[in-house]
């Protein structure tokens, strides 16, 4: 079923490896297209160094990790980013390349931010109206985003992502897969303990 990741045991200390039937679906997506797509966030910097690209392989990572296969899932992870960060991009370049193309440019609007939207109105928003598929996403885009928030000391900004994510990442991670949500519990757990030997020292 779409959306669905493999059953995942935390107790369990043998990794989950990708499966033969799981490797057949990936090699047979038409993934090349996507990524091509996704090299032009490469000149996009992040805080936290590295740039928007490998953001978005980083994500799909997470997908896979949390074994998702699903072929609209990882073609919109892969330029989840693309139309926030390159408002003039042109669309219809998404929409020309294969037949699920109309249904990942969905999945991609679904988690971009729109212009009249503030943070909390778009979280928000997928956290009320988001499909099943829009929120796996953005509980992987938020795990990436967390791990990357270890290589900055922006202090506000490390508090005010942390917070952002509680209010509103947990409850969306909680609907779809709450072993997304316990990584991020423990994601933001390191990053507040963070925050306390800064004001201790």
């Amino acid at each position: 079923m779409p959306g669905q990741g493999r059953p995942l045991d935390q107790s369990e200390t043998t990794p989950q490896t990708m499966a033969e039937e799981e490797m057949i679906r990936l090699k047979e997506m038409h993934l090349a297209p996507y990524i091509q797509l996704a090299t032009l966030l490469i000149g996009k910097r992040r805080r936290s160094g590295g740039n928007m690209f490998r953001h978005q392989i980083d994500t799909m990572a997470v997908l896979m990790d949390y074994g998702y296969i699903d072929s609209i899932l990882l073609k919109a992870s892969v330029i989840h980013d693309l139309l926030e960060d390159i408002p003039e991009f042109d669309r219809d370049r998404i929409l020309e390349i294969e037949g699920e193309s109309a249904a990942v440019y969905k999945l991609v609007l679904e988690v971009t931010r729109r212009q009249v939207e503030s943070k909390p109105e778009f979280l928000g928003r997928i956290l009320k109206y988001g499909s099943t598929m829009a929120k796996i996403l953005k509980a992987a885009d938020r795990i990436s985003n967390m791990i990357s928030l270890g290589y900055t000391t922006d202090i506000e900004f490390i508090r005010r992502y942390t917070d952002e994510t509680e209010r509103f990442v947990y409850p969306i991670a909680e609907q779809v897969n709450p072993v997304m949500k316990t990584e991020l519990e423990d994601l933001v757990g390191t990053r507040r303990a963070f925050l306390s030997r800064c004001f201790e020292i």
